[in-house]
């Protein structure tokens, strides 16, 4: 299922770029979803002039927005990741022996790639963050994301990254322009945190990648015992790469879905917060909710799916020692 790249020399952000023309130009369902993003309607709340939270409304992601993970519904549905049940038109680009570069036909982004692994397993991050810190090095015009398997993954049976094109998500702005509490240094590699942000979000940045790659699993387990979630730590994780130096954003989350995704009727929100939502574009898939979503709103469902400030500043504390 893969194309065949007449230069082997091609590095994989070559290959995923000639990847995306391909399957906008010859696979009907991704030309069709990428040409309509064209016309996606977009609007912005700005909070005390610092932050900003974009509102998308994007009717084909009512597919992943609304996606049933319960056990049940999962056991009765193909995994649509796993490579032999991949559309016949559907193409891939290798990355190692692990894991193939695929276009998202249901664009968030104008360029859109979903990153399974070729193994039908879990949705768990932990041990993998070497891997995403890779794909974000080799993907140079990428944000990598991840979302948990509680967490706004679609596919929470099956191991995958996603990755969206830079300069999308207010987040890589606001990283410059906001200011920032340093609470762990080592070498080159520091761990921040942003003030008044509307949603809980540790950064670790720096160039050595073993020791982003420790402070991550660390990070990971202080988690776990200050809150406990099963199959893992409740998360959703931005990872990009620039000047020799990453980027890992970790947003801890206590909550799948607030409470108006549930409701009926007028007071229904249909929104599933995950990676792009909490870097900053939430993202609707009708345009009822598109319309009505307020910017109290936004503060409220960020504010119920997202850390207590105590559990926050325990984990920044015991990180930080």
């Amino acid at each position: 299922m893969n194309l065949n790249f007449h230069d082997t020399e091609l590095s994989l952000q070559q290959k995923v770029d000639q990847l995306l023309t391909q399957q906008t130009q010859e696979w009907d369902l991704a030309e069709k979803n990428y040409k309509g993003l064209d016309k996606a309607q977009k609007r912005e709340f700005v909070f005390d002039n610092r932050v900003s939270v974009g509102v998308q409304f994007n009717a084909e992601r009512i597919y992943s927005s609304a996606a049933k993970v319960d056990a049940k519904s999962i056991s009765e549905r193909k995994c649509f990741l796993c490579l032999p049940n991949l559309p016949e038109q559907q193409k891939g680009v290798d990355f190692g022996n692990d894991y193939v570069v695929l276009v998202n036909p249901f664009p968030i982004f104008p360029r859109h790639l979903t990153i399974p692994h070729r193994q039908h397993i879990d949705q768990l991050i932990k041990g993998r963050m070497g891997d995403m810190l890779d794909l974000a090095k080799s993907l140079t015009d990428f944000v990598v994301f991840y979302n948990g398997p509680k967490c706004g993954a679609s596919a929470p049976d099956h191991f995958h990254f996603q990755a969206g094109n830079k300069g999308f998500m207010p987040i890589e702005k606001e990283y410059h322009t906001l200011s920032r509490t340093i609470v762990k240094g080592k070498d080159k590699c520091r761990a921040s945190v942003f003030s008044n942000y509307l949603r809980q979000c540790l950064i670790l940045d720096g160039d050595d990648k073993n020791l982003l790659r420790n402070w991550f699993e660390e990070v990971y387990e202080l988690m776990k015992a200050i809150l406990p979630s099963d199959p893992e730590p409740m998360m959703n994780v931005l990872v990009s790469f620039e000047q020799g130096r990453w980027k890992i954003f970790i947003f801890p989350r206590k909550l799948h879905r607030p409470w108006q995704f549930f409701e009926e009727g007028e007071k229904q929100i249909l929104l599933s917060p995950a990676s792009v939502d909490f870097g900053g574009v939430l993202i609707t898939p009708r345009e009822e909710d598109f319309t009505k979503l307020t910017a109290e709103d936004a503060v409220d469902i960020f504010r119920q799916v997202t850390w207590e400030e105590e559990a926050f500043e325990k984990l920044i504390t015991d990180f930080s020692h």
